[in-house]
């Protein structure tokens, strides 16, 4: 569980993709870069890119997108 504004939040994925489009090779070097692409009130979404460092070839990319719910402290 996080917190967020001092709220306990938890959520549930609603979306996890992943694609290899290619090899990494043992001492290559990689770079990996993540995108939010949305911020809304109860969802999230971002995107992550892993490329080779010496030719920009894409390894692998994914997606998540997760609902977000504020737990209610009314215990």
């Amino acid at each position: 569980m996080s917190f967020a504004g001092g709220s306990p939040v938890t959520g549930v994925s609603l979306e996890i993709t992943i694609s290899y489009l290619n090899a990494a090779r043992a001492n290559e070097e990689l770079e990996i870069e993540s995108r939010i692409l949305s911020i809304g009130e109860t969802t999230r979404c971002v995107t992550v890119e892993i490329r080779n460092k010496a030719t920009g070839e894409v390894i692998s990319h994914g997606r998540h997108t997760k609902y977000l719910a504020i737990v209610s402290s009314k215990l």
